[in-house]
């Protein structure tokens, strides 16, 4: 058995950097910890434990570059109800965590391919990038995804890893987020278990 931390690895230089990027936005140092490294919106929703222990794919999407990622893009016939599926784009090990180019300028999923996720009725949905669309759509796609009881864990590492060691085939994820409250975003630990 190997297990892989999809976690990032957060460092007190990290946290100096995106503490001070919404300095002037008046967030309280403990609201914005929450958004810090991998992690998921909480959106007023309950994380069920349920969640911490799911079936994994995860998806190599990297080739895809200048549009939106697309059903047509993965073998989505793999994807079962209460799945953790996961996106490998290749932008965490491409853009430094925390730069400007990480959240603005990264690979995002289509409207259909995410509506496709939720009537598929999975759990989780990991990507490593700062979200499932860009800013401007951000919080639209987390609230959609977690109205229908699924959340969108950001920041996903060694996805990589993930794609050569699975080689195709299922694993168990474990999710455990820390558990406080009040937060809009909430950091998780994740390890894959092949």
């Amino acid at each position: 058995m190997m297990k892989i931390d999809l976690s990032v690895a957060v460092t007190e230089e990290i946290v100096n950097t995106l503490s001070n990027l919404g300095a002037d936005k008046q967030i309280p140092p403990v609201a914005k910890f929450g958004h810090i490294g991998t992690h998921f919106d909480i959106m007023d929703k309950e994380f069920h434990l349920e969640n911490t222990e799911r079936t994994g794919k995860v998806f190599d999407v990297s080739h895809v570059k200048g549009r939106d990622i697309e059903a047509t893009d993965i073998d989505a016939a793999k994807i079962a109800e209460n799945d953790f599926v996961m996106f490998h784009t290749g932008c965490l090990k491409e853009k430094k965590y925390g730069s400007p180019e990480y959240f603005t300028a990264h690979p995002e999923l289509s409207q259909a391919l995410i509506t496709y996720l939720v009537n598929k009725k999975v759990s989780l949905i990991g990507i490593d990038t700062a979200g499932i669309r860009k800013p401007a759509e951000h919080p639209q796609a987390d609230r959609y995804c977690a109205d229908h009881g699924i959340f969108v864990i950001e920041n996903l590492n060694n996805l990589d890893i993930l794609l050569q060691e699975s080689k195709g085939r299922s694993f168990m994820v474990h999710t455990y987020p820390v558990n406080y409250l009040g937060l809009t975003g909430l950091p998780c630990r994740i390890v894959a278990e092949i």
